[in-house]
């Protein structure tokens, strides 16, 4: 049986999300820069630096390690895996650059960025009828390695996770397949499994099924 086959956008290799996909029995392909093919399934935005936020029209105040070259690679990957109707994966940064590509804003050094940083361990509260919620219930815990966070939504996504009644932690769009989380789940499954936290394989499964779902169309 041929394997749902994901496209990872990342600056440099991304072995743990690479054992993830592949953990849960799908072909995983890395490249840089990353480049749309009619071959794949899926795109997950990995993690990374910060957005710059002229893209959301601000100045820098508070973000680093701004690659503008990623930024611009990434919106054309975005709007090509959407205009093929393929679903999209954003973790981490890929949370923050999917709510900034529909319309949206980050908060560029959240004050309680030390709580978040590190691979700490908080919970997180899931929306009832969001796909989470359906993985993991009402709350779970979750990894964090993050100083930014979603402020103002982009037009057509829905929080469906936040954390301590605040921070947005996790999107889905109403009408496209595609969502997000502000954690690593790549980190929570496997050989990177923790006991502090819910399984990450749970996401990446649900996002293969979906990948699966969608190519039948």
């Amino acid at each position: 049986m041929k394997k749902v086959k994901i496209l990872l956008s990342a600056k440099t290799q991304p072995t743990a999300y690479i054992n993830a996909l592949e953990g849960v029995g799908a072909a995983a392909v890395w490249q840089y820069p990353p480049k749309f093919g009619d071959e794949y399934d899926g795109l997950v935005l990995c993690g990374g630096a910060d957005i710059d936020p002229a893209r959301y029209g601000e100045e820098i105040n508070g973000s680093v390690g701004i690659d503008a070259e990623r930024d611009a690679v990434e919106f054309e990957l975005m709007q090509a895996f959407i205009d093929a109707g393929k679903p999209v994966l954003g973790v981490c940064r890929g949370h923050q650059f999917v709510n900034v590509f529909f319309g949206g804003s980050l908060h560029q050094d959240i004050p309680e960025a030390e709580l978040h940083r590190g691979g700490k361990a908080h919970l997180v509260a899931a929306v009832d009828d969001s796909i989470l919620y359906s993985l993991y219930g009402g709350e779970f815990s979750v990894n964090s390695t993050h100083h930014q966070a979603v402020k103002a939504l982009g037009h057509g996504l829905r929080a469906t996770a936040v954390w301590n009644e605040k921070y947005v932690e996790a999107t889905e769009h109403i009408s496209l397949p595609v969502m997000s989380v502000q954690w690593h789940p790549e980190g929570m499954c496997f050989d990177r499994r923790r006991e502090d936290t819910v399984d990450g394989a749970r996401i990446f499964e649900y996002f293969v099924s979906l990948c699966k779902e969608h190519s039948k169309k």
